[in-house]
């Protein structure tokens, strides 16, 4: 009996047009890890304001990045990791890949590893730091589908990984490429989230503090700023970046609620004002 592997990402729109780039926002977003206010309150949010006037704009980002003959660059490349995966695990092993949101589904992944007969699953979050939002939203979306099925196979989830050397290693080397000494500063740009999701996904162990910026604790080994800067602090090290040659910051903020901030670093007066605008 063979095992089964469900890698999942994001999610990509069907295309760059405007109305599949809509539908896409709309599933992502009315998901209530990703906005976790009252439901009502996110279908105003959601279908009354932000879809229908970011659709249009984000489609026009789309359409810069998407290519002629093999469309979505994450779908694109998150088709090659399931292959070149495949290869890698050779026959005892079945690779599917599936998107938390459009197309192809978590649960048609898991429909056809089911069809292969496969004898058990690991779901493989495509996301080196937890959050309740991807990885979170990932996990409860595989165990909806499976707790439908009549004979369950034993189910697990790979954990995070922001500080696997494998992983590290990657992203140094393709920093190196670009000569990370040539430049002033470095930034390690991260996607931002409220608060108030860092100190619930915390709760068994402490939550979020003020360390979080500072290293990985058992109080902290589940906060996502704390992986998100350890993950920064490795990749320097790597490079042998000094501690103030680099800054973490954080964006995509939504809405006016309390957000994860940049570490600050000892970097020049000059360099805060210009770095503000995009990271503050």
């Amino acid at each position: 009996m063979r095992k089964g592997i469900l890698l999942v990402n994001l999610g990509t729109p069907d295309s760059p047009a405007t109305a599949d780039v809509r539908k896409y926002l709309a599933e992502f977003l009315m998901d209530k890890r990703v906005i976790d206010i009252h439901p009502f309150l996110r279908f105003l949010l959601v279908r009354g304001i932000i879809v229908p006037f970011r659709g249009p704009k984000s489609a026009k980002l789309y359409q810069q990045i998407w290519d002629k003959e093999t469309g979505s660059p994450l779908l694109h490349y998150s088709n090659l990791q399931q292959q070149l995966l495949k290869l890698e695990l050779g026959g005892d092993y079945v690779v599917e890949l599936a998107m938390r949101y459009q197309y192809p589904s978590i649960e048609r992944g898991l429909n056809k590893l089911r069809g292969a007969g496969v004898e058990s699953l690991q779901g493989i979050p495509l996301f080196p730091q937890y959050a309740s939002a991807t990885t979170g939203s990932v996990t409860e979306e595989v165990m909806r589908v499976v707790s439908r099925w009549y004979d369950i196979p034993p189910v697990s989830f790979s954990a995070a990984f922001y500080d696997h050397p494998l992983f590290i290693r990657g992203f140094a080397a393709n920093a190196a490429k670009y000569d990370p000494d040539a430049f002033d500063h470095v930034l390690f740009s991260f996607h931002g989230l409220p608060e108030r999701q860092l100190r619930a996904c915390g709760a068994g162990t402490g939550g979020h503090h003020d360390d979080c910026s500072k290293k990985i604790t058992e109080r902290n080994r589940n906060c996502y700023a704390a992986q998100c800067h350890e993950t920064a602090r490795l990749i320097s090290r790597e490079l042998k970046l000094a501690p103030e040659a680099y800054t973490v910051c954080f964006q995509s903020r939504l809405g006016k609620q309390e957000w994860i901030k940049p570490l600050p670093q000892r970097s020049s007066a000059n360099w805060r004002r210009r770095a503000k605008n995009g990271c503050w």
